[in-house]
């Protein structure tokens, strides 16, 4: 007896394509369900999140609709993979709030933060907001370097302990030892697989979107979003270490590090998100779980907002609108940080814990 509908159906689903083994080359899930004849629900939910929905399997399949059996893999695991993360989000009631309205609650808080700044600043100096600044320490006139730390530094804390809190109960739901985590062979295996999205080209050809035909659009504008984001968080630890160890003010010449790595990685960013976007809209409804399609909208939006007002910022630090346009900046930041764990965001966490669960398991079959 599963705990879900979408649990009850993936275990059917499992099951006929066990009998059938036809798509066993095509990604990860198959030869991890092949390894098993019963299915927990930690069982489906760590398949699902091996699951690239490269949507190869549904147009192979010869029980796909309108097939009596109604066979649909990537559909069925993406609903489980949406639940799943609901299910292992901490704390818990913050979840359903935000996956039922995820883009509103996102546009408030960004809304909320950048007020509050604007208002924080009008109420030291009002004409400090309006006022065309430059050169090192410029954006501390409209709030302090401190307090702006102590901002950021709050919503990533949280950020990052809500998600390790999730991590971790995904983790234990699926039955597979701590130490697995700390496995250099099968960490280092998961880092690979995952850093160059191995199973998102559909056993080779590519990934099905639209249609049956194979493309690699979807795993490249996943590059441009993944590796953006990490240049751009590059670009903040940077300019931390500027700004502490080297006694350096934001903001910073065009041809220094943080400014550089900020700058490739918001074009990314930008590009990234619109391409995962239209691919998503694009997509073949019958793939797709379309409950859940506003929080992935939501993820997106947020992200290519953070990169689109960090480049206008970039563009236009030196005239009288950077001081609403910082303060926006910040909010959305702020408001991206503290919505991370009840987004998509965390489908790349549960996706590659799962990857290193694989690589152990796959190592000890061969083992044997």
């Amino acid at each position: 007896m599963h705990a879900t509908n979408a649990l009850t159906e993936a275990d059917r689903l499992m099951t006929v394509c066990n009998s059938c083994r036809y798509c066993e080359g095509i990604c990860a899930v198959f030869p991890a369900m092949e390894m098993r004849r019963a299915f927990s629900d930690g069982d489906l939910n760590y398949l699902a999140n091996l699951c690239h929905s490269c949507g190869a399997c549904y147009y192979d399949c010869q029980f796909s609709p309108p097939h009596e059996f109604n066979v649909n893999v990537p559909a069925v695991l993406a609903q489980v993979r949406n639940e799943s993360y609901e299910q292992y989000a901490w704390p818990q009631f913050l979840s359903g709030t935000f996956q039922r309205n995820g883009l509103v609650i996102s546009i408030v808080a960004a809304l909320s933060v950048a007020g509050f700044i604007i208002g924080f600043a009008a109420f030291n100096d009002a004409g400090v907001l309006f006022g065309a600044h430059s050169g090192p320490g410029s954006f501390y006139k409209f709030m302090p370097h401190n307090a702006m730390a102590a901002l950021f530094g709050a919503a990533f804390l949280y950020m990052a302990v809500a998600m390790a809190m999730g991590v971790r109960n995904f983790w234990r739901d699926i039955g597979e030892p701590a130490g697995t985590l700390v496995e250099p062979t099968s960490v280092w295996q998961a880092m690979k697989d995952a850093s160059t999205l191995r199973y998102l080209d559909g056993g080779g050809v590519g990934c099905m979107n639209e249609d049956e035909k194979p493309t690699d659009n979807r795993r490249l504008y996943h590059h441009f979003t993944f590796y953006g984001f990490m240049l751009c968080f590059a670009s903040t630890l940077s300019a931390t270490g500027y700004h502490y160890l080297l006694r350096m003010e934001a903001p910073y010449p065009w041809y220094d590090l943080p400014v550089l790595l900020g700058t490739i990685g918001g074009l990314g960013l930008v590009v990234g998100p619109i391409g995962l976007w239209r691919a998503k809209h694009r997509r073949d409804p019958i793939l797709q779980d379309k409950k859940k399609y506003g929080m992935d909208t939501a993820f997106l939006a947020m992200l290519f907002m953070t990169s689109l007002t960090g480049l206008l910022l970039l563009v236009l630090r030196a005239t009288p609108a950077m001081g609403l346009l910082l303060a926006l900046h910040i909010g959305i930041v702020f408001s991206l940080f503290v919505t991370m764990p009840y987004g998509k965001f965390v489908h790349g966490f549960y996706r590659f814990v799962a990857l290193v669960r694989y690589a152990k398991e796959r190592r000890e079959l061969a083992g044997h």
